[in-house]
């Protein structure tokens, strides 16, 4: 028997139980892997709390963890029993002690790349991949506002762009947070309680705007990231932490013929091809050191309630993990 965290009804943190569940032999294209390390995050929170209706109930939730392969099921080739595995998925599952996995999922972990860190780490470097080098390919010498600069995706993306020429205008809430950001590469930090953040934008640029905005706050920064783009910049909204976006007038880009998109990693790395080419140019980044990570604060599988509150609560002093217990 293997323990899972089971989602029967939608609520705070209480309503995630453990409970003994059976798990298959593998089938066709599948791994039955024995997980070491799973991921916590603000999706999980959301398909708990209902604000996403995304899991069936009862079911199982977390999309991310990293393990070891303990059997291999038919027709699948390149991925043997031992291997080392860490995945991301839309269909859910990861908080279990054991499960059944796609193999067409699952990424070999490089040498240098724990269990724990790949858990901590591969939801939020595959979306910060994404969003610099896919969803706006980010260029030396352009300048580009990071929202919460100090958070998990946050440091990620100033750590990176900054690396990539970028210059890097990063949001944050106290000046604690400040230190955090600019030691992950922003040059300017704006305490968004205490200043105006587009009149601090147009200052620093000397009136011109951002070359493009990563706003993961959703309703509360929205206008303001609007208002911070140069001609022809381009607002990537990829979460809604402070709550859903109201509808909008899609003449408001106009103004400055402005882009936007609202993209989920899901969508980008749903043939392997893809997911192969950004999970290799995340492994690079952290071999480069252009990008830097630890691995998560670890709690039991059986508090994930606890880590929950913690998360909700903004009290984690890092990403959060589960470990199943032995």
């Amino acid at each position: 028997m293997a323990e899972a965290i089971m989602l029967r009804e939608h609520g705070g943190p209480e309503v995630l139980r453990a409970e003994a569940v059976t798990v298959g032999r593998p089938g066709p294209g599948e791994l039955r892997v024995r997980q070491t390390a799973i991921g916590v995050n603000f999706h999980d929170c959301y398909v708990r709390s209902g604000l996403y209706r995304t899991l069936p109930l009862p079911g199982v939730p977390g999309i991310e963890a990293a393990g070891v392969v303990v059997e291999v099921g038919p027709d699948v080739a390149g991925v043997a029993p031992g291997d080392r595995i860490g995945y991301v998925t839309g269909g859910y599952g990861a908080y279990a002690s054991e499960r059944l996995l796609p193999a067409a999922i699952a990424l070999p972990l490089p040498e240098g790349v724990s269990e724990r860190l790949a858990a901590s780490i591969l939801l939020k470097g595959l979306t910060a991949e994404m969003l610099l080098r896919q969803v706006h390919r980010v260029q030396p010498g352009q300048t580009i506002l990071v929202h919460a600069a100090a958070g998990g995706v946050g440091r990620l993306l100033c750590q990176w762009a900054a690396h990539l020429g970028a210059t890097v205008i990063g949001t944050v809430g106290s000046a604690a947070k400040a230190e955090v950001a600019r030691a992950a590469g922003c040059r300017d930090v704006i305490l968004y309680r205490e200043e105006d953040v587009v009149a601090r934008v147009k200052a620093i640029t000397g009136g011109r705007g951002v070359d493009a905005a990563y706003d993961g706050v959703g309703k509360d920064t929205f206008d303001g990231s609007l208002e911070c783009l140069a001609l022809r910049g381009h607002l990537v909204n990829f979460g809604q932490a402070s709550g859903p976006i109201p509808p909008f007038q899609v003449s408001r880009l106009a103004a400055r013929s402005n882009s936007l998109t609202r993209p989920i990693v899901f969508h980008y790395v749903q043939d392997r091809p893809a997911l192969e080419a950004m999970a290799a140019s995340l492994f690079g980044a952290l071999a480069a050191g252009a990008v830097t990570a630890e691995e998560g604060q670890a709690l039991p599988l059986a508090e994930a309630a606890r880590a929950h509150q913690l998360l909700e609560s903004r009290q984690a002093e890092a990403p959060l993990i589960l470990l199943p217990q032995d």
